[in-house]
């Protein structure tokens, strides 16, 4: 399979439409794409339109729609229906295996020869849902943050069953609709960017049972510092800057005993009931009475106005 067939794929279902699906629904309607979604839910249809029309505004502002009119998605009783003519199919239904196999022995013999699937799972693993195939050569993982319409990022995976030009042609669909796409080399339970995350969490978590600081002056001390830095560039480049011209060499150098001692000194962080409560309180605290709605809202403005700000510096270079 050649990467150009990306191109002329201009049909996608989208299968599940919760936050991540309807997140996925708009972003491939701004490409230009036609949408066939899938949900059991009630009120799908009006929930997903909604979601499409207030996120409409912000794929305008970051260059990902190809026209003025917020487009609309068709609407599917079955996944079997849904699927008929796609050319890239978004899995996105719950994070339970039985669920997804069900799904996938569904839609298989609904398939073009062509049509690639990719699961938008964090937690599952590539070989588990392989195996509710016949044929798990077209079943790749691709893994997105969410919102997907807003974060960049998308995680992919394919293995030894994976037909060839697969993962080629996927990441040629997907940087086609605006995303950052990277190649998982190795499966492991909750992939790259999780498992970043989780670990930074687990210290955070470990510095509030402590009490080396408050659930607040932790999430201060990120946005403040280096979250910032980790916006604009990931830790290993960061820490190339960090010793001037020496770069990462200088760096290893200079600073090895100072991170072999820290590291020496992490902690262990477990969810038992008195952990729950202290982040809850800790949390309820730092939110001062602001809705989980209006603190959304201000998390995604912040970073679509990074986004363009960073879209704006690249470009001028």
């Amino acid at each position: 399979m050649k990467t150009d067939v990306a191109n002329q794929f201009d049909t996608v279902a989208v299968l599940g439409a919760g936050v991540i699906g309807a997140s996925w629904t708009a972003l491939y309607l701004a490409a230009g794409l036609r949408v066939r979604v899938f949900d059991i839910t009630d009120n799908v249809e009006a929930r997903v339109n909604a979601y499409v029309r207030n996120a409409w505004p912000v794929l305008e502002q970051l260059g990902l729609t190809n026209s003025e009119d917020c487009r609309t998605a068709s609407f599917h009783k079955s996944a079997s229906d849904a699927v008929q003519d796609a050319d890239f199919i978004q899995e996105n239904v719950p994070e339970c295996i039985e669920t997804k196999l069900a799904l996938y022995r569904e839609i298989e013999p609904e398939l073009s020869p062509r049509s690639i699937v990719a699961s938008s799972a964090s937690g599952l693993m590539l070989k588990e849902l392989q195996c509710g195939w016949d044929d798990p050569s077209r079943i790749i993982l691709g893994h997105p943050f969410n919102p997907p319409h807003l974060i960049p990022l998308v995680e992919l995976l394919g293995n030894d069953s994976t037909a060839e030009g697969v993962l080629d042609t996927a990441e040629n669909f997907y940087e086609r609709v605006g995303k950052v796409t990277i190649r998982i080399k190795k499966e492991v339970p909750a992939h790259v960017a999780n498992r970043l995350q989780a670990a930074l969490w687990k210290e955070a978590i470990h510095l509030v049972q402590s009490e080396v600081a408050s659930v607040e002056d932790v999430d201060k001390a990120m946005w403040a510092g280096p979250g910032l830095r980790w916006a604009a560039m990931g830790p290993h480049m960061l820490f190339h800057l960090g010793a001037g011209s020496g770069g990462m060499r200088e760096f290893c150098s200079r600073y090895a005993d100072s991170f072999h001692r820290w590291w020496g000194t992490l902690g262990e962080a477990k969810f038992d009931q008195s952990t729950i409560e202290d982040l809850v309180e800790g949390i309820e605290g730092e939110a001062a009475g602001r809705s989980t709605d209006s603190l959304a809202n201000e998390r995604d403005a912040l970073i679509l106005e990074f986004l363009k700000g960073r879209k704006q510096v690249l470009s001028s270079q």
